[in-house]
């Protein structure tokens, strides 16, 4: 039987430093906090990335680094006891599930081995293209089409209507109809101004919009899912539900065409299996983004993807965004992300 002398939690924070300003509709990013737990039990580790994202995770309170000296503590009792303590910390729970699961896998970083961990099969990705003056915008998707992708996400409502809807008239021209074009407003657009955009954007043949307006006007939402000419995907939406929120009911409400589901922010892998359930007993198309987390997370959330069986591109491509990011076999190549298994993880924080 195992001692506590004999398992050690520690909590690492990281700070991940972008390559070049990241723009959101939030504003500019040049760094993002992570941490990471690391598990120690018979001589065997565990490591989990719990991706706290500062002013969008539910948990960015001033309690927050108490609660991961709770975690510290509590670390090794069952997982059941584990999400009725922590299940309310999306974070949390997303950076447990991931440790618990390395500590008892063949190797720290195969959470779950499958083809895609023997580099037999990738996963399809869409193209991000972040915000910022209209040039470089135009710059980036040249790049990601020229790379080989066919489906381009841009995040939209930080520049000026126009000027994002002649770039938008500008990838139809210049690249065809066959590029599928995915949009992510970030809760940008108000009630009012909402359906005249979203028929505008139709008119561009747009596969989608996430979040057109902000989070909590469930009423407003579900008006506009109703009646919408583009398909809507909810995201932020989907933030702060804890464990035992009621997934079915909330999107019978509003009754979405899609969820996008990122297990940092939408309770770790046993909410977002929660919400697949819920949104594919009811017709609801769903895929998963990673949310600027660093290598450790991103192979989590990869893994847990492909075990899926995904067809239609996820958001999985942010992993070379950082100048420090964790050195892994991860790599992207065309428009999918492999798991290069001749390829060793680097850990400088152990």
């Amino acid at each position: 039987m195992t001692s506590a002398s004999d398992r050690t939690a520690q909590i690492i924070p990281y700070r991940l430093k972008f390559k070049r300003p990241a723009g959101t509709s939030r504003g500019v990013l040049h760094e993002k906090d992570t941490w990471f737990l690391v598990l120690h039990e018979n001589g065997r580790r565990g490591i989990g990335e719990i991706a706290m994202f500062r002013g969008l995770s539910a948990e960015d309170r001033p309690e927050f680094p108490a609660l991961l000296e709770k975690l510290k503590r509590y670390a090794f009792l069952p997982l059941e006891n584990l999400l009725d303590e922590f299940g309310h910390v999306s974070s949390i729970v997303f950076g447990l599930e991931q440790a618990l699961l390395s500590l008892h896998a063949q190797h720290p970083a195969l959470l779950f081995p499958s083809a895609f961990t023997r580099g037999e099969h990738g996963i399809p990705i869409n193209g991000l293209i972040w915000m910022g003056p209209p040039d470089f915008m135009r710059s980036q998707v040249a790049e990601k089409i020229q790379a080989g992708f066919r489906v381009i996400k841009i995040k939209i409502g930080a520049l000026d209507w126009d000027t994002e809807l002649e770039l938008l008239s500008w990838i139809r021209k210049e690249f065809g109809p066959d590029i599928e074009l995915r949009t992510d407003a970030n809760g940008a657009f108000s009630p009012a101004q909402a359906m005249e955009r979203l028929e505008q954007l139709a008119e561009l043949n747009v596969h989608s919009i996430e979040q057109p307006i902000a989070a909590g006007q469930w009423e407003e939402m579900a008006r506009l899912c109703e009646s919408t000419p583009v398909p809507i995907a909810l995201d932020e939406e989907l933030i702060g539900k804890a464990l035992d929120f009621d997934r079915r009911k909330f999107l019978e409400l509003i009754r979405p065409q899609y969820i996008i589901l990122k297990p940092s922010l939408h309770g770790g892998f046993t909410g977002t299996d929660a919400w697949i359930e819920a949104a594919e007993a009811l017709n609801i198309g769903w895929w998963i983004t990673s949310a600027l987390e660093s290598n450790i997370g991103l192979n989590a959330i990869a893994q847990y993807t492909f075990k899926h069986g995904v067809s239609i591109p996820q958001g999985l491509g942010t992993g070379r965004l950082f100048t420090n990011n964790i050195p892994s076999p991860l790599e992207v190549k065309g428009d999918a992300l492999f798991y290069d298994p001749l390829r060793s993880w680097k850990y400088p924080f152990l």
